[in-house]
């Protein structure tokens, strides 16, 4: 099967579409032949040589995938064959083929295209994981999301607009600020013409019950300015830093706060097993009836990966890029498992 793998990772890291086996599903995996696979800040990351694979994973990048299942590991998986899914990868996922875990897949709902449906997984289960199972949002709460616009933002806005809470989103342009707010987003505070920290204090002058960010760095304070009382603030990756200046913890045992920070993709199966199992069962019918859906900014041919993600790193995207993988050329199909 054809593959795209990062050729010397780091700085000057390339990507290359290289010739790889085929691989076979153990009992708990079936294999999906991908149709399209979603582009995420993780992906840049592991390609810049700072965020490896989990060890034993495939190193290939790509963590969402949606496609076709053409075979199972376990004679008790066989009703997912022919079926057309999507989910989670812990790697593999710019590649012809992808294992997915059994309990890490979805059905593919008839409204939700092969594209939209690549670039759901990821984005809605860690916006899912961070606002209701790690922040504990409760309906009618209120929660900030730093890097509103993002994949994960654009999916937190949704899903945080179905319980009925009060979100706010701070963002880096006000073309991203009029997104988030056709999204349902209440306040959006474009943070290169405003000071964020005053502007929400006094729009939501109670606080927030959950503030999720993936900056940190010196958000981190500001987040403790706007942070309710025993609110929690989830970060999710250091985009601004991995150091927290001037980090004073007085206020936060004043406000009984949390702060909690968290991954997805190094999470054990049985962990993300649960997560898409209760994701499914509060979302199942909004991902059905298209009242949540991902924000697709632009599709590329997986072979136009450098492109997409030189259009990701330029921070100037809305919502998610994804890879449509281009058929083979005649008489190289490949497929030959076990």
């Amino acid at each position: 099967m054809r593959a795209i793998n990062v050729l010397s990772p780091g700085p000057d890291s390339k990507l290359v579409v290289t010739e790889l086996p085929v691989p076979v599903p153990n009992a708990s995996q079936v294999l999906v032949k991908v149709a399209a696979a979603g582009v995420n800040r993780a992906d840049l990351a592991q390609r810049a040589g700072i965020y490896p694979p989990p060890p034993g994973e495939s190193p290939i990048l790509g963590l969402e995938v949606a496609g076709t299942v053409v075979a199972v590991g376990d004679v008790s998986l066989e009703p997912w064959l022919g079926q057309e899914v999507f989910g989670l990868v812990p790697g593999g996922g710019y590649a012809e083929y992808a294992l997915l875990h059994s309990g890490h897949l979805l059905k593919r709902p008839a409204n939700l295209s092969t594209v939209e449906a690549a670039a759901t997984a990821e984005v809605f289960l860690t916006a899912y994981q961070a606002m209701f199972e790690l922040g504990g949002l409760t309906a009618g709460g209120a929660v900030l999301l730093h890097a509103g616009a993002s994949g994960v933002g654009t999916a937190a806005i949704q899903l945080a607009k179905l319980q009925q809470a009060t979100v706010a989103v701070t963002v880096g342009s006000d073309d991203k600020a009029d997104a988030c707010r056709d999204l349902g987003a209440d306040f959006c505070i474009n943070y290169k013409k405003a000071d964020f920290v005053s502007a929400l204090q006094a729009a939501v002058p109670q606080g927030f019950h959950v503030i999720v960010d993936p900056v940190a760095g010196d958000y981190i304070p500001k987040d403790l300015q706007l942070l309710a009382q025993d609110g929690r603030i989830v970060v999710l990756a250091m985009m601004g830093g991995r150091q927290v200046p001037a980090f004073d913890l007085a206020p936060m045992f004043k406000k009984r706060g949390q702060l909690l920070c968290s991954t997805l993709r190094n999470r054990s199966d049985a962990y993300k097993t649960a997560l898409c199992a209760a994701f499914y069962q509060k979302f199942a019918d909004a991902l059905a009836t298209g009242a949540i859906k991902p924000v697709i900014a632009q599709v590329f041919d997986w072979q136009q990966a450098e492109q997409a993600h030189q259009l990701l790193a330029s921070n100037a995207v809305v919502g998610k890029l994804v890879l449509t993988l281009s058929p083979p050329n005649k008489g190289e199909e490949r497929l030959k498992v076990g």
